[in-house]
């Protein structure tokens, strides 16, 4: 089984409620707080490459941090869109979850059942 790298914010509800949803089905993961410790270089990559076609999905869109940095996500390139999400994790979409080379952003039932069942 590969492993499931789980980064969380503690005050995040969707987070929450997926931690629950790993520990319901006995999965095991690594938790790392997603403020602190923000995803590495290599997973920003990955999730870059992975939302190619839509960068902003990579992004907390709905919370504060974001609303504060009032920015045309898609002016700017990989590298400064990578530096801005390494500046804050509250700007990262969570939960941020690494499985093996895919990441898996937010919580959503069925596509963590098809990932992890």
């Amino acid at each position: 089984m590969k492993r499931i790298i789980f980064y969380s914010y503690s005050k995040c509800s969707t987070c929450r409620k997926a931690l629950k949803w790993l520990d319901k089905k006995d999965l095991e993961y690594q938790l790392i707080d997603i403020v602190e410790d923000p995803p590495l270089l290599k997973y920003l990559n990955l999730a870059l490459l992975q939302y190619s076609s839509d960068k902003k999905k990579i992004f907390n869109t709905r919370g504060k941090a974001f609303k504060s940095i009032n920015l045309d996500i898609y002016s700017l390139s990989l590298e400064e869109i990578i530096k801005l999400l390494l500046s804050d994790g509250k700007l990262i979409k969570r939960p941020f979850l690494v499985h093996g080379e895919k990441i898996i952003l937010g919580f959503h039932e069925s596509e963590y059942s098809n990932n992890f069942l």
